[in-house]
């Protein structure tokens, strides 16, 4: 298995020899993915791993999880989704403000999903009580300021959202890919969140250009654990026996 580079890779950064991998150009996205999940895995304390998309566009910036992982989410795992959206986006120097999106506004549909929604707000406000975060509301509530502050005076979000998490992959994918497609913005990801050990994977075919900014986002991320006090991001290592090399 070792010969397979994915597998090398996830080995080498499992171990500390490596900060960071990114991967992903020659293979397809679960060909990436899996090694790095069998061979390091999500946070030890419930984390959820995920996929997230920068959207930069001429006078913002707005974030897409989960675009890439989870085909279903349960409400505590949107609520982990949310979490380590909000930590990548803060680890790039923005506040997040993040809507939890669903097709009802703050209970305006009593449906299961919308109330699997609305769950995860719940919880990630025990889990974070300084994260602004709100919903479950349409995509228009989340965006418009002028909606949100008209008809929804009371939500904790007073500006439009700058991180949408989507309730499952469908609406993710589609959403993301509509946005950089037909709205004109650069798509930067997809950046892999919830990892014990930071790790990154590009869209096959990725130009020069993705790399970069690839193996930018995983040099911060790197750094950032190395100076995180967030028990979910340096979370103890259980002892590793130490022996001679085996190359």
């Amino acid at each position: 298995m070792l010969n397979n580079h994915v597998y090398f890779g996830s080995c080498m950064v499992d171990c500390g020899h490596a900060d960071a991998m990114v991967s992903g150009q020659t293979t397809n996205y679960p060909e990436t993915l899996r090694p790095a999940l069998q061979v390091i895995g999500p946070y030890q304390h419930g984390g959820t791993v995920s996929g997230l998309y920068m959207l930069v566009f001429e006078k913002q910036v707005v974030f897409c999880g989960d675009t890439t992982v989870n085909l279903d989410p349960s409400a505590r795992q949107l609520a982990d989704i949310a979490y380590a959206a909000s930590r990548i986006v803060r680890m790039l120097g923005i506040e997040p403000r993040v809507a939890m999106l669903s097709f009802s506004n703050f209970g305006s549909v009593p449906h299961p999903e919308a109330r699997k929604v609305a769950e995860a707000v719940r919880l990630l406000r025990e889990r974070a009580p300084d994260l602004m975060v709100d919903g479950e509301m349409q995509a228009d509530t989340a965006v418009d300021e002028v909606i949100l502050k008209e008809q929804y005076p009371f939500s904790s979000l007073k500006d439009c959202a700058n991180v949408l998490i989507f309730p499952n992959l469908a609406a993710g994918n589609i959403a993301y890919k509509l946005l950089h497609h037909l709205g004109g913005a650069a798509a930067i990801g997809p950046i892999l969140v919830g990892m014990r050990r930071p790790v990154h994977v590009l869209e096959q075919g990725a130009d020069v250009q993705d790399i970069v900014n690839m193996i930018a986002v995983a040099v911060m991320d790197a750094q950032e654990r190395s100076s995180s006090v967030d028990p979910l991001v340096t979370a103890p290592e259980p002892p590793r026996r130490r022996s001679a090399p085996i190359l």
